[in-house]
């Protein structure tokens, strides 16, 4: 799987780039609507099936579909959006290859179609549909027939993901090429898109070295070649220290929480700094977590000291005010790497600039939308989408951004970006957070750098959820990785399944 996200305005250059490279865009239309054509060949049986075609470039795709399955057996219908005669360069030359009528798209139209190929806009409209486009996305979203979608279904915005107005096409699979837009992952698209595929339709791969794109989806491909596996000769002190912060006696359970999702991906050593007054129940709780009292703030610096330390997480039931970021204070002073979550963001609610001049790399803030809006005030309204949001605040940070959400966004100070849709509504959930600000601290305590360990523990952390299914609650989610993570080494060095 290809990681590289790239932008509407991006993929049409990639188009240009494969025209000036010997790939004229008339053969990559013919590859597009092949590639559509023989996705609906690999998932149902042939059925009367619809094709609908805008006036561009997306309506090409689609008729160069139609005549791809007429020729494989089907029996297939093709309706335009408003008349044949304004079809125009590329498409008109292909709409003169089909051999079949030309319908109107108009109310009505779905009348006994099994599938309907929705070729009507692509990434490339965007405004809110009107008129006819309206009208049969409306009456398509209310029929039980499955709609395959070219590029993005019609009336969604390829980089924003947002629905143009009040309407667009219901998806059951989008095919999309050469590479993703931000609207495949970024909701609501992701759920409008349903399952998303990636066509190779000749654009080369070179077009990336000249795009340079700085977003990427995440998933293994992004970083499994990265991952801290241990070494045949490593020891536990090889494979780093984290320490998570504990809350006051009431307010622990956070914290163990974080220190065994920092234990199971991996991290050689994890301890609990407790407060001495939750010592007892923290002890009680844990066996291969340590335990390491403290008092106070100067107590926690005391204990940071240690240089073996190479790894802090802070927040998770740590108690908004005044100490907490007093304790924030002292941990960005060290040289740990640094993870802070929760309360650590809320105490400097007041002040978020005073965070501001405190933090460093490496380190990385958790927020989820609540978050991010008490410490970097109004960024999201004023963004365009959750990806513009989080690197304009990773820059204003000078560190790593995890945006928690359903389509979580990793930024990195230098304009790096990931976005996560691998991630299930079973994570909303009380303490799943805790969990993944506890993997990304044990994965930085093994060396791995903030925006990658960021990413990993994001994707590490659906693909538990995904495992245990339905009735997840927080501690199911170490429990998981183990089995995801020996997935993922099979798959890394190439071994089948276990």
């Amino acid at each position: 799987m290809k990681s590289e996200i790239l932008t509407v305005e991006q993929s049409f250059a990639a188009d240009r780039y494969a025209a000036k490279n010997g790939v004229p865009f008339l053969t990559l239309m013919e590859n597009a609507g092949r590639a559509v054509a023989d996705e609906a060949v690999k998932r149902w049986s042939p059925r009367k099936t619809l094709v609908l075609c805008g006036p561009g470039n997306n309506g090409g795709d689609g008729l160069v579909a139609a005549r791809y399955l007429k020729k494989y057996g089907w029996e297939v219908r093709v309706a335009v959006l408003g008349s044949r005669a304004n079809l125009k360069g590329d498409v008109a030359a292909v709409a003169k290859q089909w051999d079949g009528s030309f319908e109107t798209i108009e109310a009505g139209i779905f009348r006994d179609a099994e599938l309907v190929i929705d070729a009507v806009f692509g990434a490339g409209f965007s405004r809110q549909l009107e008129d006819e486009a309206k009208t049969i996305a409306l009456e398509l979203n209310d029929l039980d027939i499955p709609v395959l979608a070219v590029d993005v279904p019609t009336g969604l915005h390829g980089d924003t993901g947002r629905v143009l107005g009040d309407v667009a096409i219901d998806a059951d699979v989008t095919v999309t090429f050469f590479r993703k837009k931000p609207g495949h992952l970024l909701m609501p698209g992701r759920a409008r898109c349903g399952e998303v595929v990636v066509a190779d339709i000749g654009i080369p791969e070179s077009a990336l070295d000249a795009l340079r794109p700085k977003l990427f989806e995440d998933t293994p491909a992004l970083w499994s070649s990265s991952f801290p596996w241990p070494k045949d000769e490593a020891h536990k002190y090889d494979r780093g220290h984290c320490v998570v912060v504990s809350g006051p006696a009431h307010a622990t359970g956070a914290a163990r929480l974080a220190a065994r999702g920092a234990l199971r991906v991996g991290a050689g050593l994890v301890s609990v700094a407790s407060p001495t007054a939750a010592v007892e129940v923290n002890a009680v709780e844990l066996t291969a977590i340590m335990v390491k009292p403290f008092e106070g703030v100067e107590g926690l610096a005391r204990l940071l000291e240690d240089k073996r330390f190479n790894s802090v997480v802070l927040g998770p039931g740590a108690g908004v005010g005044a100490e907490t970021r007093a304790m924030v204070d002292r941990v960005l002073a060290t040289q740990a790497a640094a993870v802070l979550d929760a309360d650590a963001l809320t105490s400097f609610k007041d002040d978020p600039k005073a965070l501001y001049l405190l933090l460093r790399e490496p380190c990385v803030l958790t927020p989820h939308e609540g978050e991010f809006e008490r410490i970097f005030q109004g960024l999201l309204r004023r963004s365009s989408t959750r990806i513009e949001a989080a690197r304009a605040a990773a820059a204003t940070a000078r560190c790593t951004v995890l945006l928690k959400g359903a389509d979580t966004v990793i930024a990195a100070p230098d304009g790096r970006a990931a976005i996560n849709g691998h991630a299930p509504p079973e994570l909303a959930t009380a303490g799943s957070g805790d969990v993944l600000a506890g993997m990304i601290g044990g994965l930085m305590a093994q060396g791995v750098d903030s925006f990658k360990a960021a990413a990993m523990a994001a994707w590490l952390h659906g693909e538990a959820a995904y495992r245990f299914g339905p009735g997840l609650i927080s501690e199911d989610l170490p429990e998981q990785l183990p089995h995801v993570l020996a997935a993922l080494k099979d798959a890394t060095h190439g071994h089948p399944p276990r």
